[in-house]
C-alpha cells in the first residue's frame, strides 16, 4: 500500500481512536498482513505509539505481521473432525500445497492453519477456505478445492 493511500486512511481515523482496529483491518485486507512500514506510518500519522499498534496486532488472531496467502485454509482438529479423519484432511492439504501447518505457499496463494473447532461437527471433517465451510472433506475434495481456488486466482 503506498504512503498516499495510508495517509488518506489515517485522515479518516484521526479523531476516532476507537476505530484503529478497523484501520488495521483495512490495511490487512489490502496487503494480506500488516507490514512494519504501514504500522510505522499509522503510528506517526495518528500519534499512537508503535508498541500500542503491535499490541493490537498481536492480540487479535485475525491480524498477521507476516505475509499470508490470498486464500486462508483452516482445518478443524476438534473431536468430531478428528474421529472422522480430520488429521488425514490436514495431511492432504499439506501434501498438495507443499507446506506445513502455519506456512504459506511460495506463490502466496495459500496459508494452512488448524483450529480446535469450527462448529460444523455434523459435517465433519471440515475445512474452511476464505470463510466458506466445506464439510465431509476427503482427499478427493481437498484436491478439487485447491484446484478451484487456484483457478479463481488465475494460477
Amino acid at each position: 500500500m503506498d504512503t498516499a493511500t495510508l495517509d488518506r486512511l489515517c485522515d479518516r481515523y484521526t479523531d476516532e481512536q476507537g476505530a484503529i482496529v478497523e484501520l488495521l483491518q483495512t490495511i490487512q485486507a489490502e496487503e494480506h498482513y500488516l507490514p512494519r512500514d504501514a504500522l510505522e506510518r499509522v503510528s506517526t500519522n495518528l500519534n499512537i505509539p508503535l508498541s500500542q499498534l503491535y499490541g493490537l496486532a498481536t492480540f487479535y488472531r485475525a491480524f498477521s505481521l507476516t505475509p499470508v496467502g490470498r486464500h486462508q485454509v483452516l482445518c478443524c482438529t476438534g473431536t468430531a473432525c478428528h474421529v472422522r479423519g480430520g488429521k488425514r484432511v490436514v495431511d492432504h492439504f499439506r501434501r498438495i500445497l507443499g507446506i506445513e501447518v502455519g506456512e504459506t505457499t511460495e506463490d502466496g496463494l495459500f496459508s494452512l492453519h488448524t483450529v480446535n473447532c469450527l462448529g460444523a461437527c455434523a459435517v465433519a471433517p471440515v475445512a474452511v477456505v476464505d470463510g466458506v465451510c466445506h464439510g465431509e472433506m476427503t482427499a478427493v475434495n481437498v484436491e478439487k478445492l485447491v484446484r478451484q481456488y487456484r483457478s479463481k486466482s488465475g494460477e
